[in-house]
């Protein structure tokens, strides 16, 4: 497999999740999706951050009934399996000239684990009804989530060898095949591989959005675990350690920030929740940054957040629904940049 690599002197860039917004997604919860025994409960979460985004930038939400909510949106009536739009959404390329580059990538349900035909559609029925703005790329060739990747808009990607690697997804290309495709389709000068980290009741076989996020000023926070009873420590520990040998394009260490682990939080049938103060969402003068109901641990996730971010309005949204399907917070929107 062989790419024509002249174009890495493109314009085209991947921006970084902190860089000016036009808006963002929400596919929304309907009785259709797993949401159906809590649809009220996840209902009203996504209320509150339909709030909270369309008050600083614009909040398109596609559902196939316009939800009541409170706030300005532009509705994109569309059926969808589910409402995890970080992950069918469109991952967006911007230029120098004011332009954009819509990448449609299949999304095939983590791995052929969920259905997905009708979220992989969604994309389509935004662009021919133009909701979104920007040149149609199509990569169904090639399974990638917008979870699973992180861009510091200034070339380097980030990503995990757990989910890309991943059965499923797109054998039989190796882990080379799958990074220059990556650095072509991306215009990526290199791709950072994070070789550790997997939270337990993860449907995503490791996403990076979970686990590891890109921030401003060459600075890394991650998810940690200090307990040692934790069944998290072990592979939280060597991801640490993997992430202290990382250099910039510049070759200077990243300052890294550990977040803490929130305590376990267990489903009806006794299994263990994914949460991770990790998934919080950049938008427009904000990060959204889920909260669990433990104080002590929420204060000291935000307190960190705030010190990667320190421009913008820390706002916690309690995530204890989204986490029952195995989510979080960033992982149930897609923002697009201004363009």
């Amino acid at each position: 497999m062989s790419f024509d690599n002249k174009q890495q002197s493109s314009r085209w860039r991947l921006p970084a999740e902190w860089e000016p917004q036009w808006g963002v997604q929400l596919t929304w919860p309907h009785a259709g999706t797993d949401w159906a025994p809590m649809l009220d409960e996840i209902t009203a979460t996504y209320k509150e951050m339909a709030s909270e985004i369309a008050k600083r930038e614009n909040l398109m939400v596609v559902s196939e009934t316009q939800p009541n909510i409170p706030c300005s949106m532009l509705h994109v009536p569309c059926p969808s399996n589910d409402t995890w739009a970080r992950d069918h959404g469109f991952i967006t390329l911007i230029d120098d000239e004011g332009q954009a580059r819509l990448l449609d990538y299949c999304f095939n349900g983590w791995g052929e684990k969920f259905p997905a035909e009708l979220d992989n559609a969604i994309n389509r029925r935004l662009y021919e009804e133009e909701k979104v703005k920007g040149e149609y790329t199509d990569c169904l060739d090639f399974v990638l989530e917008g979870g699973s990747i992180e861009s510091d808009g200034k070339g380097t990607v980030f990503t995990t060898t757990g989910c890309l690697l991943a059965p499923h997804r797109n054998q039989p290309m190796t882990q080379t095949d799958i990074e220059e495709r990556l650095k072509h389709d991306l215009y990526a000068e290199r791709i950072v591989w994070i070789d550790y980290g997997h939270l337990t009741g993860d449907d995503t076989d490791g996403h990076i959005d979970t686990l590891v996020r890109i921030c401003p000023d060459d600075t890394i926070l991650y998810a940690g675990c200090e307990d040692p009873d934790d069944e998290h420590y072990e592979d939280l520990q060597l991801m640490k350690a993997q992430l202290a040998t990382f250099r910039t394009l510049e070759g200077k260490p990243y300052r890294l920030m550990e977040l803490p682990m929130p305590r376990a939080i267990y489903d009806k049938d006794g299994y263990r929740l994914p949460a991770t103060y990790a998934n919080f969402l950049v938008i427009n003068g904000a990060v959204l940054c889920p909260t669990y109901d433990q104080p002590n641990l929420d204060a000291v996730a935000l307190r960190l957040i705030g010190e990667a971010f320190p421009d913008r309005e820390i706002v916690g949204i309690d995530c204890r629904s989204v986490i029952r399907q195995h989510g979080s917070l960033h992982c149930c929107t897609m923002q697009f940049p201004s363009i």
